[in-house]
């Protein structure tokens, strides 16, 4: 056998090859069949689902659906939990409990926690494993195991348009403006003021907007250039081959 030819795979690698490509077409079957929207809610019964909202499968606990309510446009990533109530098949009344806006995106394993009232804006867009609850454990009474003391319950509000970061914590009783940024990790409780970026455990405002000045301190990176008006995605798809083309810098000729 020439040395530059490699050997033809053996019959249980190409049977390995099968079984993969088979187990991966059946997975994606199931990921679309197990999605839960308006048109296909599954065993889930929402108070409201919105048109294009998806949930991806599979889903993470979801409970107290009757009090959830999902705007238009949401995504809702995988093992996402909602919850509506402090446990299944409770009567929580004639209001919503759980609302999302339209355009809400929850990444993959967040949980929102709605014991009481949650509410989270339009456009709000949450990484991954993002944690929002109106409910904090009591330790008041020393004497008894902090899991089996009467939770504080406090509602939470978030305003629309807010960026929500890697494995950020809001806790009860937060209100965030509009348009906040919540670093990867910060642990937010309190108020947060609209064009604000916080960050840290427990959370602390360390850029906001000053109408007069603009962002202080100061942003450290350009502004992004907007899109001229008339740009095709062709051009767009174009200018992104040429960006990685190898080459001396030197931008080619027409």
């Amino acid at each position: 056998m020439p040395k530059n030819r490699s050997p033809l795979p053996s019959l249980a690698s190409r049977r390995r090859g099968v079984m993969s490509r088979v187990v991966h077409r059946v997975w994606s079957w199931v990921q679309e069949t197990g999605a839960v929207t308006a048109q296909h809610p599954g065993r889930l019964r929402f108070r409201r689902i919105g048109a294009g909202t998806r949930l991806a499968f599979p889903q993470g606990t979801v409970f107290g659906e009757e009090w959830i309510e999902l705007g238009d446009h949401c995504i809702i990533g995988e093992q996402v939990s909602l919850t509506a109530g402090l446990m299944p098949d409770l009567d929580l009344g004639s209001e919503t409990v759980l609302t999302l806006g339209n355009g809400v995106v929850l990444g993959r394993g967040s949980h929102v926690i709605a014991d009481t009232s949650v509410t989270i804006g339009s456009d709000t867009y949450c990484g991954p494993y993002v944690y929002i609850t109106s409910t904090n454990h009591s330790y008041d009474d020393r004497d008894q195991p902090v899991g089996k003391q009467w939770p504080r319950m406090e509602p939470v509000v978030i305003g629309p348009g807010c960026w929500i970061g890697t494995g950020a914590v809001i806790l009860p009783g937060a209100r965030l403006g509009r348009n906040v940024v919540v670093a990867a990790g910060a642990v937010v409780r309190g108020d947060v003021p609209d064009h604000a970026v916080v960050a840290g455990a427990p959370a602390r405002v360390v850029r906001s907007w000053d109408p007069e000045t603009g962002w202080q301190p100061p942003l450290r990176t350009p502004a992004p250039m907007p899109i001229p008006d008339g740009v095709t995605p062709e051009q767009l798809a174009a200018v992104a081959l040429l960006a990685e083309e190898p080459g001396d810098g030197v931008r080619p000729g027409p």
